[in-house]
């Protein structure tokens, strides 16, 4: 009996020291365009894994590929990470496309779920065009590429020529291709059975070789925080030109409307999220200022009568301006047609509208002031005597000329102002 409760006792004390021996594992979710916001989730996942003596960091990656730099900076971050990354496509559906190739390549040990798959690396054209000098700067973008890929296989010891052939040629594979030709290690189709496969191999991190212990490590999700999420989705080259829309017209109704205050609070924070967005994304500054140039010519509609000419001009250059505002032929990195179609439309709307208020305002008959008094009709106050006498209008006395003979109590009508003296005649 003693024996029994002594070995209870020693499991009871033993028991949490095994539990805090458990192996961790931290899952990393990526979903969607290589950018900054996606640097530094990483780049927080691999500190938060290395200080906390994780087996390894797994990468749970969708993405269509995104921006160069930030691909750029991951890859060194992997590359330098004191704790293993593993890269897993994942789940079924997903793929690694351009920037995501680079980032599997340069992963520790990099794993794909059953239909999935990788591929279609070239450089996209970052607003190009055609002649002989641009193609040249596209070769030595597209070579530049070709070796960097290339040094990572290498340095991971995965296909370098399969590599190439993807960034110049935009060749992509399945999975179980990408498994054949040496291009990932392994296919699972789920993070257990990549931790099972995982257990015992030996890989080399920056200080050293390390052998994994994965088959009952615990896994911990890595959660995106609040801030990055919202950094994340006004990153979309969509939010991105929405806001820079609502901050410039924010802007411009406070600066025409002194003392509304809404519409400048509203307008500067807009502006200030859209110059964030627009600092992590491909911006081309031509399209910048053509937008800004549109907005100009629609406000100068309602100072200037150019017959519609400066709104035909405002309609072309918000348009141009919007499909040239980022230097990316990428589907992910450009505005939808249907944001900027409903944009224009919207815009030149309401500045139609407040053009047609101007004119209407222009045209309407004054009601104030000596203007606003001609064609008005009154009351003589006395007989007029030698065309000269006083008349009653709008409840004030006016000295007035007429010459018509006219009594008091006539009915009259301001025909003329000048100065203080009202041109009157006799209404019959």
């Amino acid at each position: 009996m003693r024996r029994t409760i002594l070995l209870i006792l020693i499991f009871i004390f033993l028991l949490p020291l095994y539990a805090e021996s458990t192996e961790k594992v931290y899952l990393l979710p990526l979903e969607g365009v290589i950018n900054p916001v996606a640097t530094d989730f990483i780049h927080i996942g691999i500190e938060e894994a290395s200080n906390n003596n994780a087996e390894c960091l797994i990468i749970q990656m969708d993405t269509p590929g995104g921006l160069m730099k930030s691909m750029q900076q991951i890859v060194k971050d992997i590359l330098a990470s004191p704790v293993p990354v593993v890269v897993y496509i994942a789940p079924p559906g997903s793929r690694a496309g351009s920037a995501g190739v680079f980032i599997t390549y340069a992963a520790h040990i990099a794993a794909m779920a059953p239909g999935t798959n990788i591929g279609a690396a070239h450089p996209v054209n970052m607003g190009i065009g055609k002649d002989s000098t641009n193609q040249t700067m596209m070769e030595k973008i597209t070579n530049d590429a070709v070796a960097y890929i290339r040094s990572i296989a290498e340095k991971r010891g995965r296909n370098a020529d399969w590599a190439e052939e993807a960034v110049r040629e935009s060749a992509s594979i399945p999975a179980s291709e990408a498994l054949r030709l040496h291009v990932v290690d392994v296919l699972a189709d789920n993070v257990d059975s990549l931790l099972a496969w995982m257990d015992g191999k030996e890989v080399e991190v920056l200080t050293g070789k390390k052998v994994l212990h994965t088959e009952n490590a615990q896994i911990i999700p890595i959660e995106m925080s609040w801030r990055l999420k919202v950094l994340n989705v006004i990153s979309d080259p969509n939010i991105a030109y929405i806001l820079l829309l609502i901050g410039i017209y924010g802007i411009f109704f406070e600066l025409y409307n002194p003392g509304t205050i809404l519409p400048g609070v509203v307008g500067g924070i807009s502006l200030i999220l859209a110059f964030y967005a627009l600092h992590t994304l491909p911006v081309n500054y031509a399209g910048l200022l053509l937008i800004l140039f549109s907005i100009i010519l629609f406000i100068a509609e309602i100072k200037v009568p150019s017959y519609g000419l400066l709104t035909v001009g405002g309609i072309v250059s918000l348009t141009l301006g919007s499909l040239m505002l980022f230097k990316s032929s990428g589907p992910f990195l450009q505005v939808s047609w249907k944001i900027i179609a409903f944009a224009v439309i919207l815009t030149t709307l309401f500045f139609l509208f407040a053009v047609g208020m101007g004119v209407r305002a222009q045209r309407r008959k004054p009601v104030t002031g000596s203007e606003g008094l001609i064609g008005e009709q009154g009351e003589a106050a006395d007989d007029f005597r030698k065309g000269m006498g006083q008349v009653a209008v709008h409840g004030e006395i006016w000295k007035a000329e007429s010459r018509d003979k006219i009594r008091k109590g006539d009915k009259i009508v301001v025909t003329e102002v000048h100065g203080l003296k009202l041109i009157v005649k006799k209404v019959t």
